[in-house]
């Protein structure tokens, strides 16, 4: 790999935003508490389609993300490792796939933002560098990927809203 391919690849991010109607806090449970909901089952976002029933979060600091495969949560795959946790304001979690080697992964942080309209939620997805040979265009892929799941959280997030 060139050094002009690294550092390319070093600084590639996959970006992501969305305005959801609902305080910070809300925004914040609604994308950890009720991922499982709104990120849906059967799309190519899983690593199992097939099995995979829902993804959680264990809360807080070093909690896992789980793609869960059976009800009782014994059978899952874990995506990644939180790395930040501060309701209303900041997630960072660490993300792989099922076919990276092993102790590969990205890095998730997601901050909630207030604005006038709700919340200002943006998604920067980056350290595709580590992923190695075949990444070329996975943030592109994944940009792609974050807005369509961005969309799915905030209609989520709108029927809570409409709820309360």
């Amino acid at each position: 790999m060139s050094e002009e391919q690294a550092t390319s690849d070093a600084s590639a991010v996959a970006l992501a935003s969305i305005i959801v109607r609902a305080d910070e806090n809300t925004a914040f449970r609604v994308f950890t508490e009720q991922i499982g909901t709104w990120w849906r089952r059967g799309t190519h976002y899983w690593n199992d389609s097939a099995r995979g029933l829902r993804l959680e979060f264990e809360p807080g600091l070093g909690g896992a993300l789980r793609e869960v495969y059976d009800e009782a949560g014994d059978d899952a795959l874990e995506i990644g490792r939180i790395t930040d946790w501060v309701p209303g304001k900041h997630l960072a979690y660490t993300w792989r796939e099922d076919g990276w080697e092993d102790g590969t992964s990205t890095q998730v942080d997601i901050r909630f933002e207030p604005v006038d309209d709700g919340t200002l939620v943006t998604v920067v997805h980056s350290g595709w560098d580590r992923v190695g040979h075949g990444a070329d265009g996975y943030d592109r892929g994944y940009e792609e990927g974050w807005n369509e799941l961005l969309g799915w959280y905030a209609d989520a997030a709108r029927a809570v809203n409409a709820d309360a």
